[in-house]
């Protein structure tokens, strides 16, 4: 594949028609073969939410499980995937298994008659992860004018549906303006991230109105509370930066919870 078909218009509007749907899908390249393959080294395919190729070509039947496999835990976890689809044979000489996961690289056995090896990475392309900011505080205006600057975007009203693989983050910094409301909505959504800009004691108060209310405890256990690292934060804009540090650390977290990856 020459360089211009690598990065072809088509590849290039599919890819682009996924990201404006904030749909997630992955980029997989064939990075080496050993004996005789139909794909070669360079080709390229963008792999779809269910593991679908969407475009591209990776070869013939021989790959499509383990690269679906892949791409569905590559998504799941955020983490690149290194596949080698190689001959059970050549597996039994390096002491491997189909479906081992050894130093970085997941081992799949090719039945095909062309008993050649494709080594194939995979890199999931997520939505960027949304941040919910509820409130007009200046914490809260602060916050909304540099996150997207780290590629957060930013939605002022809760949103109980989240697009697939996309993480989300809530942060509620009313500041005296309808803070219990705003808390019991954040909790009420399956985000990845709820931070409350307040005071321990004053979260302390709204936590046992909103246990009252029949919000579980281990539920208000997970919020963030005050908001943000401990750097000594002391302004509205220091306090913002804060909350992006831990959003940062949240984020990056995420992509590592799976050890293996």
């Amino acid at each position: 594949m020459t360089p211009a078909e690598l990065f072809s218009s088509d590849l290039a509007e599919t890819a682009q028609s996924l990201r404006a749907k904030e749909q997630p899908f992955a980029f997989a390249t064939i990075v080496r073969t050993a004996g005789t393959t139909a794909a070669k080294p360079g080709a390229k395919a963008i792999i779809g939410a269910d593991g679908t190729i969407l475009h591209g070509f990776l070869g013939g039947g021989c790959t499509r499980g383990a690269v679906r496999r892949a791409t569905l835990e590559a998504l799941e976890t955020g983490a690149p995937k290194l596949v080698s689809v190689a001959p059970e044979d050549f597996l039994n000489d390096i002491g491997v298994s189909a479906g081992a996961m050894v130093e970085g690289v997941f081992y799949a056995r090719n039945g095909c008659p062309s008993r050649g090896t494709i080594d194939i990475f995979i890199e999931p392309c997520l939505p960027m992860p949304e941040l919910t900011i509820l409130g007009n505080s200046p914490v809260a205006e602060a916050l909304a004018q540099i996150a997207p600057h780290f590629h957060w975007s930013i939605s002022r009203a809760v949103d109980e549906e989240n697009a697939l693989g996309k993480m989300s983050a809530i942060v509620v910094a009313t500041q005296g303006q309808g803070d219990l409301d705003a808390l019991r909505d954040a909790l009420a959504c399956d985000a990845n991230y709820v931070a409350f800009v307040g005071s321990k004691k004053k979260f302390a108060a709204l936590s046992e109105k909103l246990s009252e209310a029949g919000v579980p405890e281990v539920t208000l256990a997970m919020v963030s509370a005050p908001a943000g690292l401990d750097i000594g934060a002391v302004t509205p804009e220091e306090i913002a930066l804060s909350i992006l540090a831990e959003l940062i650390t949240v984020r990056r977290n995420s992509v590592e919870r799976n050890p293996n990856a």
